[in-house]
């Protein structure tokens, strides 16, 4: 095959659902034997997963690659931005980080950016028969797209032809897609090649007439209605698909009596939310998010989960009233479970000059240990045992965590019924995850027995497959096969939109 094929997946608005159509197509070309890789130029999420030689890449991106069924590497999301509470973002490069930066700062180290960005995407292109790219955003943020790097600025700089993804479930979706076009330029315009309507529910024959009158309006054909997936729950990119990952439950599992109840601290900011997926994924356990201290009151077992800004996230706790309840909780023997940063407020203090620059900060004393933050982040996929079944994780912190007595849990530290690890990812060994399931289960005084067959990896492959599903179902496959091997549209074959962004040739 050519090197040069390759495709941008934009959309009309954020969340309008850019990752799962590529991850769609990305599991539709793998199926048929074509070796493709994702591709997602700049990404802002706090959801991130570590490669196998050690870089921080998105979430998303990691879940694309599984769909491919490749291997996630650095290339695939060559600059990953992870806001933190001070308005900055840390800029993460080829999988390390190289600078905590503004809104207007990073602005400036765009035109950089782009340059690495178009050399990973080369480097894929060169490897892999085909890669679907995933944009950022929307490519009509017209007040951006002078240093658009993950958009249009892609696109036009890699000759790349671009379907864009609308959710018609929240409304407008024609408004959007015919919008969107109207405010690019020409230049821009000739790669957009058609469309996606996503997440639609009802009757399609009412929705016929639309895509026909779309297609007149603009000149570009709809290249799949897509349905509606209820429960379809893949890792979420950011907090807009929260509530998809949890408050749901499967109803009791067969062997127990019980429903067990988690309940998952929302943190302000939250990340690594994916580490609790395989919880909500097992029979007769109900997993929730919570903000209040009542809504600690009934849970087995209270998580703490990841968070980009330990000691901000930790004052808000403070500032909500969780503390007490959590001290009560583990003088009651009642389970707690913190990971990362959540490990990190479990600790009796934290000394952070690196993240939030607040110095020495009181923990909730909750584990003898001792957090201090160093400059150098700490990126790895540690192997190791918990309850006599292998564990396979990934780490991403500054934090340092100094333990002082208790048990060894995951290199991390256990006291009574308060655990707390480093370690990301651990729930998704299905031997351990039911074995502290057992146990949360017993110190709660639940009649829960884990389900002895469940497997996560399984249900994350059905669930890929269900988007594979979705693009040979649902898509005119053979139209964006096409597309992708023919790349960006002949000038002139398809139709200008006025009245054209500003600078646009209308």
């Amino acid at each position: 095959m050519s090197t040069s094929k390759a495709l941008l997946v934009a959309g009309t608005t954020s969340d309008a659902g850019k990752s799962v159509v590529t991850a769609g197509i990305c599991r539709w070309l793998a199926r048929q034997g074509v070796r493709v890789a994702p591709f997602k130029a700049q990404n802002m999420s706090l959801n991130s997963f570590v490669t196998a030689d050690g870089a921080e890449i998105g979430r998303a991106q990691a879940m694309q690659a599984q769909a491919a069924r490749v291997e996630p590497e650095a290339a695939m999301n060559p600059v990953l931005l992870k806001p933190g509470a001070d308005g900055r973002s840390q800029v993460v490069l080829l999988g390390r980080p190289v600078a905590e930066v503004g809104a207007l700062d990073y602005r400036e180290r765009k035109p950089v950016l782009l340059e690495r960005a178009l050399e990973c995407l080369a480097d894929l292109r060169r490897r892999y028969d085909v890669v679907v790219c995933e944009g950022a955003g929307s490519p009509a943020e017209i007040n951006l797209r002078d240093r658009d790097i993950a958009n249009m600025g892609l696109a036009t700089a890699a000759a790349l032809p671009v379907v864009v993804v609308g959710d018609i479930d929240r409304g407008g979706v024609f408004a959007a897609m015919y919008g969107t076009l109207a405010l690019l330029s020409a230049e821009d315009q000739r790669h957009v090649a058609g469309w996606f309507v996503n997440k639609f529910r009802g009757d399609a024959r009412l929705l016929a007439p639309g895509l026909e009158m779309l297609h007149e309006l603009t000149g570009r054909p709809v290249l799949g209605t897509l349905p509606m997936l209820p429960g379809l729950w893949l890792d979420a990119e950011d907090s807009l698909d929260l509530s998809t990952v949890v408050d749901r439950a499967d109803g009791p599992g067969p062997l127990g009596a019980d429903v067990l109840r988690v309940a998952v601290v929302r943190f302000p900011r939250l990340s690594n939310f994916t580490d609790v997926d395989a919880l909500a994924q097992e029979p007769g356990v109900l997993v929730r998010w919570a903000t209040r201290p009542e809504e600690l009151a009934d849970a087995d077992l209270v998580v703490l989960p990841g968070t980009r800004a330990t000691v901000a996230d930790l004052a808000w706790l403070r500032e909500r009233g969780l503390e007490p309840a959590l001290k009560a909780r583990a003088a009651a023997g009642l389970p707690i479970l913190g990971v990362c940063g959540g490990y990190q407020m479990l600790a009796r203090s934290i000394e952070d000059e690196v993240e939030s620059r607040a110095g020495l900060v009181d923990g909730l004393g909750l584990l003898p240990t001792d957090v201090r933050f160093g400059a150098e982040k700490v990126l790895a996929r540690p192997v190791g045992e918990a309850y006599g079944q292998r564990v396979e994780g990934y780490e991403i912190h500054h934090g340092i965590v100094a333990v002082e007595g208790g048990e060894t849990f995951l290199d991390g530290c256990r006291v009574g019924s308060v655990w707390g690890t480093t370690w990301h990812g651990a729930l998704e060994n299905d031997g351990f995850r039911r074995e502290l399931l057992r146990e949360v289960a017993e110190l709660a005084g639940r009649a829960f027995v884990p389900a002895p067959d469940t497997s996560f990896a399984a249900a994350r492959e059905a669930r890929l497959d269900r988007l594979g599903d979705l693009i040979e179902e649902h898509a005119d496959t053979d139209a964006l096969w096409k597309l992708i091997e023919g790349g960006v549209p002949a000038a002139g074959t398809l139709p200008f939109l006025p009245p054209g962004a500003p600078g646009s040739d209308a």
